[in-house]
């Protein structure tokens, strides 16, 4: 009796449920519903990123002394070239005076060392005159000698006058001796005299060195904007004294942050590096960074950079868009959401994702039918993009779909369609 009891009850109740089924497919189920648009959907990859300045440099003083002048306001931007600070340049105008001294002083004994040269040149002809008029008359003497030794000989003249002649003979010769090593000494002066050039022309060459180093030392008393961009904190103020250059980062005047263009760094999961590789194979891949309070509004760029390894702690690879940032909307440190478009999907099938439905046998949708019923239809989603995704099998074009009161439908059902508040959705482009 007790089993046969059990078994009543529980046909009553699968009366009661199938019941329930019949009445709610005979009344009305109120539902908002959306159309499936075909449409170009973009295949893209989203991240959190961190805005880089594009380039960032610390201006320091490579020489030391007293500023004397801040020509810009902390904060503004700069150019590249505009005149930044300026040194007190009194003691390197008077090193490059003295520098310019030495020269002259250098080169007044060059012309004095060239002039020495001509004189020892001069003493070297005269020299070599001598030579020739000398040795001219030793052989004359040598032919007075010979004669006279010929005459003592034939007794015509006295022993005593035939030695005198050969006695001058044997002089003159050794005035031409003489005469020969005077120009040896001559040229030797003309080479010590030429080597005074030389040294002087050193000395001159060392001085515009010298003059050249003054120079740069002088122009380093002025301080230009190596980079365009905009200026940071002002450490130091007019009349404090400036270190050359200072090796504490502290210790710098300036910085300046390069911010158009500007860098954006994301990463992305290691497993998605070969889709990075295959569509940028076509081209520059485009970035959007969306600010906070913003994100109506993307800033637009272009995929630059992909590192060369994967972060072993993170499984992730890191990756830089490159933005022109001309409103400058963009700030070194902030924080961006970024969009990657790797491609387009045209003639995809879309619909709001909130239509989407999870069951045992998998994803379904309600389509409401020319009938104004419901049709529980399995799918296969793809992509999801913003609050649309992808459906690539189960759905066609201009087909409506439940996206708001599914849980009080059954298959069959009658629906009665509400408009839905705020819908943006755009057709097919």
């Amino acid at each position: 009796m007790l089993s046969l009891a059990y078994l009543c009850s529980a046909c009553n109740a699968s009366e009661a449920e199938s019941s329930k089924k019949e009445a709610g497919k005979k009344r009305a189920v109120p539902v908002v519903v959306a159309t499936a648009i075909q449409k170009t959907i973009p295949i893209q990859l989203s991240a959190t990123g961190t805005v880089e300045a594009y380039s960032t440099v610390s201006v320091k003083s490579q020489v030391g002394g007293q500023l004397t002048g801040v020509y810009f306001q902390q904060g503004q931007n700069v150019k590249k070239g505009d005149l930044l600070f300026k040194i007190d340049s009194r003691p390197l105008q008077a090193a490059l005076m003295q520098a310019n001294a030495a020269k002259a002083k250098d080169l007044a004994q060059v012309k004095q060392a060239q002039a020495n040269v001509l004189k020892s040149i001069a003493q070297v002809n005269q020299a070599k005159a001598n030579v020739v008029k000398d040795k001219a008359q030793a052989t004359n003497a040598d032919v007075q000698a010979q004669r006279y030794t010929s005459l003592l000989k034939q007794g015509a003249i006295s022993k005593e006058q035939a030695q005198q002649y050969q006695t001058t003979a044997e002089a003159q010769q050794a005035t031409v001796k003489a005469d020969q090593g005077g120009v040896a000494n001559a040229q030797a002066a003309v080479a010590a005299a030429q080597a005074d050039v030389q040294n002087a022309l050193a000395a001159v060459a060392s001085d515009e060195a010298a003059i050249d180093n003054a120079k740069v030392q002088l122009s380093y008393s002025s301080i230009y904007a190596p980079i365009a961009g905009r200026t940071g904190s002002l450490k130091l103020t007019q009349g404090n004294l400036v270190k050359a250059n200072a090796a504490n980062a502290d210790d710098s005047l300036i910085t300046i942050s390069q911010i158009r263009p500007i860098y954006v760094n994301f990463s992305i999961p290691q497993r998605l590096l070969p889709d990075i590789k295959k569509y940028s194979a076509n081209g520059k891949l485009e970035v959007d960074a969306l600010p906070p309070k913003d994100a109506g509004h993307p800033v637009r760029g272009e995929l630059t950079f992909v590192d060369s390894g994967v972060n072993t702690q993170t499984g992730t690879i890191q990756l830089k868009g490159t933005f022109a940032n001309a409103d400058e909307r963009l700030f070194p440190g902030q924080f961006v959401n970024v969009v990657l478009k790797l491609s387009e999907e045209p003639n995809a099938i879309t619909i709001p994702s909130q239509a989407v439905q999870s069951g045992q046998q998998g994803q379904f949708v309600y389509v409401v039918k020319p009938d104004k019923t419901a049709e529980m239809r399995p799918i296969t989603v793809g992509d999801t993009v913003k609050n649309e995704t992808v459906i690539t099998q189960g759905l066609k074009s201009g087909e409506q779909v439940v996206t708001d009161g599914q849980f009080n439908l059954v298959a069959g059902a009658t629906v009665q369609v509400k408009p839905e508040v705020g819908s943006k959705r755009q057709g097919a482009r």
